[in-house]
C-alpha cells in the first residue's frame, strides 16, 4: 500500500482561466485618441485669441478671487439668485461651471506662467474634447444592441471625432467657439451624456431605486444649469423612442414602459423649471431684462431656416473669415490636412475592425442627429437678437445654440454616410473605398476648418482693442515692478479707454471700473501689486 501511494502521479493542479482577448481594446484607444488630437488641431490657430465680452474681465476677476477662496463658488451662486432672476435667468449651477473654468484657466496662468487668453483658449480646447467624446457616447449607446462599449466599436464612432472636430470653427463674434466656449461645450457635452444615458434604459422594466433618485435629481441640477442643459430633456425622451423602436424594435408597449427614465428626468426638472419662468416673466414683462435670455416666439419660424443650417461647414467658413470662401483656402489647409491624414492611415488599418451598422442603426444614429440640432435650433430661433440677425442675411452665424448644432451635424453626416456604404449592401470593396472617401471628406472640412480659424484670429489681431487685451494678458504674467513697468501698464490702461466708444471713455464709468477691478485683483493675485498706480483706489 505504502509502495502503491509513493508512486502514484500527482494530480495537476487546475490551470487558473485565461481571459478570452479582446482584440478591439486597441481599436477604441485609436478612437479617443483622434477624439483628443483632432478638436487640438482644428482649435490650435485660436490659441492666442483675445478674450471678448466678459471674458475681457472675468477671466480675471473671477480667477483671482476663487483660485483664493474656492468655498465662495457656492455661497456667491446662492447669493445671486435673486440679482439674476431679476435681470431673467436662472442659472445658479451653470454660473459655478463658469466660474470654475474661469479659476481652472487663471490657475494656469498662476502654474505655468501663460497669459490668460492663451489659458483661456486651452481650457475651450479641453471642454471641446469632452463634448467630441460625449458624441461618440450618444452613438454608441443608441446604436448598441447589447451591452455598450463590450464589444468592437462601431465604424460611425470612429468616423465621428473627423465630423465634430470640423465643427469647431470661429464662425463669427458670438460662436461658442469664441465666446463662452468651455461653459457651452461643457454644456452641449451634459446634454448628450444625459440623453445617452437615457438611451441605454430603452427596453429595461425596473431602473432601481439607485438609478430613479439620480434621474430625479439629474433633472432638477439641469433646471438649475442653463437654458442650453435644458435641451436634455426632449432629446432624452426622442433617443429613447429611436433607439426602442429603429434599433432594438420593441412594441410601443415596451417603448412606454422602457420611459420612465425619462419621465423621473422630468419630474425633477419641472418643480424647479415653471416656477423659475413664472418669475422671470413677471420681472421681465417691462422688457428691462438681458436681452440675451429674451424670447420671442413670434419671430420663431423666420429665423429657424437660418439656424438649421448655422452647423453646415461652408457657412461657417465665410462667417469665420468675413469674406469669401477662397480667403480660407491658404496654406493652413495643408499643414492641417498633413497632420490629419496621420490619423486616416490608422483609421485606415483599422478598417474591418469596426463593428458596421446596417441600415436600420445608420437610419436611428441619422434621427439622432436630427433629434440634436432641431431643439438647438428652436432654441436659437427663439431669441429676438439671432432673429435680427437672421432676416440680416447672417447664414452660418455662430451662436450659443453653435456647440449642440454642430454636434448634431456631425451625426446626421456620419449616419448618412453610413446608410450609403453600409456594409451588408455592398461587396468589401465598394465598402472600403467608399468609406474612406467619406473620411476624406471629412478631414477635407476639419482641415478648411483650421484654416479658417486661422483666419478668424487674425482678422481679430488685427484690431486695436484685441492688441491692448493681449498685451495686458502678457503684461499680468511679466509683471515689471520697475516705474517703467507701471509707466508701460497705465498706457495700456489708458489705451483700453481709447478703445471704447466715444459715449463711454469720458469719467469713470462702468466699463472701465470693472477693467481697473479685474486686472488690479489678478495683478495682485500673480505680483502681490497694482496693475497701474494711477487708477482709482
Amino acid at each position: 500500500m505504502t509502495a502503491r501511494t509513493l508512486n502514484a502521479t500527482p494530480t495537476p493542479a487546475p490551470a487558473p482561466p485565461v481571459e478570452p482577448r479582446r482584440p478591439w481594446q486597441p481599436v477604441w484607444r485609436a478612437i479617443v485618441l483622434r477624439s483628443v488630437l483632432i478638436p487640438v488641431v482644428v482649435l490650435s490657430p485660436l490659441v492666442t485669441l483675445p478674450p471678448a465680452a466678459d471674458h475681457r474681465f472675468n477671466v480675471y476677476a473671477n480667477g483671482a478671487h476663487y483660485l483664493g477662496r474656492p468655498q465662495d463658488l457656492v455661497t456667491d451662486a446662492v447669493a445671486t439668485v435673486p440679482q439674476y432672476l431679476h435681470l431673467g435667468n436662472f442659472r445658479p449651477l451653470g454660473r459655478v461651471v463658469e466660474w470654475v473654468l474661469d479659476t481652472v484657466a487663471f490657475a494656469i496662468t498662476d502654474l505655468l506662467g501663460l497669459p490668460a487668453n492663451v489659458s483661456l483658449r486651452l481650457v475651450t480646447t479641453a471642454s471641446a474634447i469632452l463634448l467630441t467624446l460625449a458624441t461618440v457616447v450618444l452613438a454608441e449607446c443608441v446604436l448598441s444592441r447589447g451591452r455598450t462599449f463590450a464589444g468592437p466599436p462601431s465604424l460611425v464612432s470612429a468616423l465621428l471625432p473627423f465630423a465634430v472636430g470640423g465643427s469647431f470653427v470661429a464662425a463669427g463674434r458670438t460662436s461658442t467657439t469664441v465666446l463662452f466656449g468651455g461653459l457651452y461645450f461643457l454644456t452641449a457635452a451634459l446634454v448628450l451624456v444625459v440623453a445617452a444615458a437615457a438611451a441605454r434604459t430603452a427596453g429595461r422594466i425596473r431602473l432601481g431605486p439607485r438609478l430613479g433618485v439620480l434621474a430625479v435629481v439629474t433633472g432638477a441640477a439641469l433646471a438649475a444649469f442653463n437654458e442650453m442643459a435644458w435641451l436634455a430633456l426632449p432629446l432624452a425622451a426622442l433617443v429613447t423612442l429611436v433607439r426602442a423602436r429603429a434599433v432594438l424594435g420593441l412594441t410601443w408597449p415596451e417603448t412606454a414602459a422602457g420611459a420612465r427614465f425619462t419621465g423621473l428626468l422630468w419630474a425633477g426638472f419641472l418643480p424647479v423649471a415653471i416656477p423659475v419662468r413664472v418669475i422671470i416673466a413677471r420681472n421681465c414683462a417691462g422688457g428691462t431684462c438681458y436681452s440675451g435670455s429674451d424670447v420671442a416666439p413670434a419671430g420663431m419660424l423666420g429665423a429657424l431656416p437660418n439656424r438649421l443650417t448655422s452647423w453646415v461647414p461652408p457657412l461657417m467658413w465665410q462667417r469665420a473669415g468675413e469674406g469669401p470662401y477662397g480667403h480660407t483656402l491658404g496654406p493652413a489647409v495643408l499643414v492641417a490636412l498633413v497632420v490629419l491624414l496621420l490619423l486616416v492611415r490608422r483609421f485606415r488599418r483599422d478598417l474591418f475592425r469596426y463593428d458596421c451598422p446596417d441600415r436600420r442603426q445608420a437610419g436611428a444614429l441619422a434621427a439622432t442627429g436630427i433629434a440634436v440640432l432641431v431643439p438647438a435650433a428652436v432654441m436659437g430661433a427663439l431669441n429676438e437678437q439671432v432673429q435680427r440677425l437672421a432676416a440680416a442675411g447672417w447664414w452660418g452665424l455662430g451662436w450659443r445654440d453653435s456647440a449642440l448644432a454642430g454636434a448634431g451635424g456631425a451625426l446626421i453626416t456620419v449616419g448618412l454616410l453610413a446608410w450609403v456604404f453600409a456594409r451588408g449592401h455592398h461587396g468589401a470593396r465598394v465598402y472600403r473605398r467608399g468609406t474612406l472617401a467619406g473620411v476624406l471628406l471629412l478631414v477635407v472640412s476639419a482641415a478648411v476648418a483650421t484654416s479658417a480659424n486661422r483666419d478668424h484670429r487674425a482678422g481679430v489681431a488685427a484690431e486695436r482693442p484685441a492688441w491692448v487685451h493681449n498685451r495686458v494678458a502678457q503684461e499680468l504674467v511679466d509683471f515689471d515692478r520697475s516705474a517703467a513697468g507701471d509707466e508701460r501698464r497705465c498706457a495700456l490702461r489708458e489705451q483700453f479707454r481709447d478703445s471704447l466708444p466715444a459715449d463711454r471713455r469720458t469719467g469713470y464709468q462702468a466699463e472701465m471700473r470693472r477693467f481697473d477691478a479685474a486686472v488690479d485683483a489678478a495683478a495682485q493675485r500673480l505680483a502681490h501689486r497694482s496693475f497701474c498706480t494711477e487708477a482709482p483706489a
